[in-house]
């Protein structure tokens, strides 16, 4: 029983170890914007600066007490180790961030909240860049109409869809991927839409269909493209 204990208290300290590792590493890399936003970052490099210094503690602790053991083995304590799997993934194989995938597999029905103030003016410029996220509320709740008659710039990852229907889509992030709400746009009026790399990036130029955001499309805009080219993936995949 002292020889479990004593693995089993490893094996926590080498959880902790990897655990706050890999915090750090994300961290340090930019790769954490895959998971959670930008404003969370402090918080991030504190919990893996606090879980890595508590392993290592830990482990300075027994090896300076003589707590290894070993002549003793766990028979009982193997699956805890499984828990170094997603850890391992992180500092391996770096998941990607969620794409066309995620948007496919959500039935969006519902509007996007009405914004609390009025809309403003559209940036000054033949073509001005716009969030996914504005354009579609815009385009669902402006009264105004100021997206009408307007050349926009839009980037976004292309998502297919039922019928060779093209899809410009965009994840926007309230805290974590675990709460992402996909936002997209139909494309249409362009040659070679249904050719386009799925999950690929673009940016896409071009003019909204009035009434076209109404609750039999979803309450997804469509864009007259008139030009569109890739882009390299953002460096903030997600809209916040």
């Amino acid at each position: 029983m002292a020889g479990d204990r004593t693995v089993r208290r490893e094996t926590q300290n080498v959880l902790l170890v990897l655990l706050g590792g890999a915090l750090c590493k994300i961290a340090w890399n930019g790769s954490y914007l895959r998971y959670v936003k930008p404003s969370l970052l402090p918080f991030l490099i504190c919990a893996g600066a606090v879980i890595l210094a508590l392993g290592l503690i830990s482990i300075g602790r027994d090896v300076r007490g003589g707590r290894s053991a070993p002549h003793h083995h766990d028979h009982a304590g193997r699956s805890p180790w499984l828990l170094v799997l997603p850890v391992l993934a992180i500092f391996l194989v770096a998941p990607p961030a969620l794409g066309a995938d995620t948007v496919s597999r959500s039935a969006r029905a519902v509007a996007p909240r009405h914004p609390a103030i009025a809309f403003p003016p559209l940036p000054a410029g033949p073509a001005p860049a716009l969030r996914m996220s504005d354009f579609v509320t815009r385009a669902v709740w402006d009264d105004e109409g100021s997206l009408h008659g307007r050349q926009v710039r839009l980037v976004g990852f292309v998502v297919h869809g039922a019928q060779d229907t093209t899809y410009l889509g965009r994840l926007v992030m309230a805290c974590c991927a675990a709460d992402v709400t996909p936002v997209k746009v139909r494309l249409e009026g362009y040659r070679g839409l249904a050719s386009l790399p799925q999950d690929g990036w673009f940016e896409v130029r071009g003019q909204v269909t009035p009434g076209s955001a109404r609750s039999n499309t979803h309450f997804t805009p469509t864009l007259t493209v008139s030009d569109l080219h890739p882009v390299p993936p953002p460096t903030e995949p997600y809209e916040f």
